[in-house]
């Protein structure tokens, strides 16, 4: 997301206390971490492994809290929280189920999950 986009975002938020205290760079992190991994697992969901439905859930899972991320606007540290916790669910699945594959589709595919999820843990952990 470029600078600008960040800038406005961060007054949005200031003018909300219960998510003053997000860390923008973070936030950044997950968002892109979130754009790879919904990249990753569309790829991933076209190999014709019983893992593609797992992967197409999980590319839209990672869109939606990306875009989330970016509508501020009506955001609770609840909701926040719960999103967050869907996606990494998500993500840890669609791994879970891409490891049981020797493909290095699957295998990008689940890395990418990991990045996501560990992206996400950090922006949750920030948050609570």
């Amino acid at each position: 997301m470029d600078a600008m986009m960040m800038d406005a975002m961060s007054k949005d938020m200031a003018s909300m206390p219960e998510m003053a205290k997000m860390d923008m760079d973070l936030m950044q992190a997950c968002m892109d971490a979130c754009a790879a991994c919904e990249q990753a697992c569309t790829v991933c969901s076209t190999q014709g492994m019983e893992c593609a439905s797992a992967c197409m859930n999980c590319a839209d899972m990672c869109n939606t809290m990306m875009r989330m991320m970016m509508r501020m606007q009506g955001m609770t540290p609840a909701v926040m929280l719960a999103m967050l916790d869907a996606c990494i669910a998500m993500c840890q699945m669609c791994q879970d189920m891409c490891m049981e594959h020797d493909d290095p589709v699957c295998k990008m595919c689940a890395d990418s999950c990991m990045a996501c999820m560990e992206a996400c843990v950090a922006l949750k952990t920030s948050l609570v």
